[in-house]
């Protein structure tokens, strides 16, 4: 990935190192950093997630997941819930900006971002049941984006959501044919925002929800156990063996 700064925002790219854009454990990291450089940055006011090429992101990576014992899938599914909860919890305007798949994972960048912007060519989908998992960290922060049941509808159905159903439910706030378009009119209109007054409102927004403390714990335990299984690690080998979805006949 490769970090852009303009003014108050501070643009990172997931460049295409990773087929789909896909999220190894040192790209959290990576994500984990950047926030890291521009939280501690008074001047910038923006953090802006955006890909090149067709995918915004895919998700984890399958044959890095299948390789982690427990622990190591603990201590991965634990750092990345802790990145979405400072998407939603940062002093920063998070913006996510989707052009293309958002997948397991991807959605979930999306949905704890603070704004969603989307083109047309944008689709959501979560297909972890396929694979013998659940999308255990992004269902907090889908859930409270688009409520229970479309995100529950979405875990069990699988379906791809294309955009503008997407700014339907919610997961999508602005479908747009030119994002930096929006960008530049938000990007203005953040910058005359008092200083401390984007924190106070996710503060206070937070309190309107239950404390993720206890959702964490489940969903590090309940994905650390199902990607130690069978049913996942399985999938896995019949994909990078055969070239084969877990939905495909053998």
């Amino acid at each position: 990935m490769r970090t852009e700064q303009s003014g108050p925002a501070l643009t990172v790219v997931l460049d295409g190192t990773r087929p789909g854009n896909a999220l190894t454990a040192e790209g959290v990291t990576d994500l984990h950093r950047v926030l890291d450089i521009a939280e501690a940055d008074r001047d910038l006011r923006v953090l802006v997630v955006r890909a090149q090429g067709d995918s915004f992101c895919t998700g984890m990576d399958l044959v890095q997941a299948a390789d982690d014992d427990e622990a190591e899938a603990a201590r991965g599914v634990g750092s990345y819930f802790d990145l979405l909860e400072r998407f939603a919890s940062s002093d920063l305007l998070v913006v996510s900006v989707v052009d293309g798949r958002a997948v397991g994972g991807g959605v979930g960048l999306a949905a704890a971002s603070d704004v969603v912007l989307a083109t047309t060519r944008a689709n959501f989908s979560l297909p972890e049941v396929l694979w013998g998992l659940l999308p255990c960290a992004v269902l907090p922060f889908l859930v409270r984006r688009v409520g229970f049941q479309r995100a529950y509808s979405m875990t069990l159905g699988t379906l791809t959501v294309q955009a503008a159903k997407a700014a339907d439910i919610g997961l999508v706030d602005e479908l747009v044919d030119d994002p930096d378009r929006v960008l530049r009119r938000l990007l203005d209109r953040t910058s005359r925002v008092p200083v401390g007054l984007v924190a106070a409102a996710k503060q206070y927004c937070g309190t309107l929800a239950p404390s993720r403390a206890e959702t964490r714990r489940a969903a590090v335990s309940t994905f650390a156990e199902l990607s130690a299984g069978e049913a996942f690690r399985s999938a896995v080998t019949g994909y990078t063996r055969d070239g084969r979805y877990p939905w495909q006949k053998s």
